[in-house]
């Protein structure tokens, strides 16, 4: 957990701004390392009202989601994925403003 992305980026987010919901299925450690952070028991109700949900882990949770029940529980359906679980054109056809994060090879 120490080394875990989560625990820059979510800092980064409340300093601008942004209240922060999350759900981790392994991480117990960070309820003691992230300040201000709405833990959740589960994805979908991370995205019960949620401006925009931000993928930061590979969990096979995350790769099996209800899209369909996501986009319905969120205020609007925004979606970046730090771990390119998901494919950009497959997403937008869904009806999701989705970002990814791509390698470019040369």
């Amino acid at each position: 957990m120490r080394d875990a992305p989560s625990l820059a980026i979510i800092p980064a987010l409340q300093d601008r701004g942004a209240k922060v919901q999350a759900f981790d299925p392994e991480g117990k450690e960070a309820r003691d390392l992230l300040k201000d952070v709405d833990f959740k028991d589960d994805p979908y109700a991370v995205a019960t009202g949620a401006d925009v949900l931000v993928i930061i882990t590979e969990w096979d949770q995350f790769r099996a989601l209800d899209l369909d029940r996501i986009k319905l529980l969120m205020n609007q359906p925004v979606l970046v994925d730090l771990r390119n679980i998901y494919k950009p054109a497959d997403m937008r056809a869904r009806g999701f403003a989705y970002t990814s994060v791509r390698s470019r090879i040369a």
